[in-house]
């Protein structure tokens, strides 16, 4: 296991984020009164992420009612508080920034009768008529496996709907809160997948070092595979603070190609996976690559970028 104040491999530091696009996002970011999960999350891609329009906002309050061993978000009982503004004011805020692509995430509310899933749509509604050519991702939780819910979400629209397996499934009562499943996660990822408009994608996100074997990885991708997840992102668990799960091992770049490459060969539409990404990783890029197969079956290779490198491989 990782000692309290153990270095980082070389491939795990990245330059402190910065340039013009990235200066003036965060000055409206502040001026609009959102709050976004790059900076909170202290994401090591904001400043690349930013830098080609893409950013991830939170919606419903910064209080989830869960408590994973991986997450730094404050753990509590919101008591049904929700802002009812919150999808007017954030999307209007949104339509007013130079974005091509937003992610917009939200804390479990298990307070909530519908978990959150109404005030997530209307967003996304409010959102495509503010700013109709604005590609949006919904990157949600479970809603306690209520597929009424799922519904309700995916009826929405988003260009992708996605939702985190998090970890293997061995690991699952380790990391994860008890209220999440590994079933449950891929039952709402498939009934998302067949409720949603066609041309929707589907998309999870699966993380590494916290205990499991190259074997289980592969396995819970074949099985998101199995349900119909179309986008897949793999990255390096870190530990936010002393009280969360520790990092059992960092897995090393070489073995994120090899998963890359199963992914590919399970039919993935494009599989990110390297030391640093995270579930909104490089998302527009993404979402642009896995709609191009049904159009080109050529591979263009990625930007080049300022992380160690990782496999961004679409079938």
């Amino acid at each position: 296991m990782e000692p309290r104040f153990a270095s980082k491999p070389s491939w795990l530091k990245v330059r402190a984020p910065g340039g013009q696009r990235y200066t003036e996002l965060k000055a409206v970011f502040r001026k609009l009164n959102l709050h976004t999960v790059c900076e909170e999350a202290r994401c090591p891609n904001v400043g690349e992420c930013w830098g080609e329009g893409t950013a991830t906002v939170m919606l419903l309050g910064d209080t989830c009612t869960r408590g994973c061993r991986f997450c730094a978000v404050t753990t509590g009982n919101p008591r049904g508080a929700v802002d009812v503004r919150e999808p007017e004011h954030v999307a209007r805020a949104l339509s007013q920034m130079p974005l091509k692509y937003v992610v917009m995430t939200m804390v479990d509310r298990d307070d909530l009768l519908d978990g959150g899933a109404s005030h997530v749509a209307r967003t996304v509604r409010r959102l495509r008529d503010l700013r109709p050519e604005m590609r949006i991702e919904t990157l949600l939780g479970d809603f306690g496996g209520h597929l009424d819910a799922v519904d309700t979400t995916a009826d929405a629209g988003p260009d992708v709907w996605a939702h985190n397996i998090e970890v293997v499934r061995r690991l699952q009562r380790t990391i994860r809160d008890a209220r999440c499943s590994y079933e449950q996660s891929l039952k709402v990822l498939e009934r998302a997948k067949r409720r949603a408009a066609r041309g929707t994608i589907t998309k999870s996100s699966i993380m590494v070092g916290v205990g499991e074997t190259d074997d289980e990885v592969v396995e819970a991708m074949g099985d998101l595979r199995d349900v119909g997840v179309d986008v897949l992102t793999l990255g390096q668990y870190l530990r936010p603070t002393p009280k969360h799960a520790p990092v059992a091992r960092y897995v090393e770049p070489l073995v994120f190609d090899q998963f890359a490459n199963e992914g590919k060969a399970m039919g993935f539409a494009f599989v990110a996976a390297g030391p640093l990404v995270r579930s909104s990783y490089k998302a527009a890029e993404v979402f642009l690559s896995s709609r191009s197969r049904e159009t080109s079956h050529v591979f263009s290779s990625p930007p080049e970028r300022l992380l160690p490198p990782a496999a961004l491989i679409r079938r």
